[in-house]
């Protein structure tokens, strides 16, 4: 999966295959692509640093968990900004 270009300003994580599979899985890559580009980056980020494989699952697992919820960014309350849909 290639990202568009960011404006982020700290290095772009990669996207580990695991990671992309279980989104394409769990029917949550939509939801993972809606998030700002800074939550994407942070999720990756986070997951990448764990050095243990659990702890990765885990982290993976919560991520996932978080994104079916909808509200939830790093267990703290979240709301997705107004979306502009083109009206005909």
């Amino acid at each position: 999966m290639t990202e568009p270009e960011s404006r982020l300003s700290r290095p772009i994580e990669p996207m580990p295959p695991t990671v992309e599979q279980a989104l394409v899985d769990s029917g949550l890559l939509n939801a993972y692509r809606a998030r700002p580009p800074y939550q994407r980056n942070d999720y990756l980020g986070w997951i990448n640093r764990a050095k243990r494989l659990e702890t990765k699952q885990r982290r993976l697992d919560q991520m996932l968990s978080e994104l079916e919820r909808g509200d939830v960014y790093m267990k703290m309350d979240w709301r997705p900004g107004r979306v502009d849909v083109d009206a005909d």
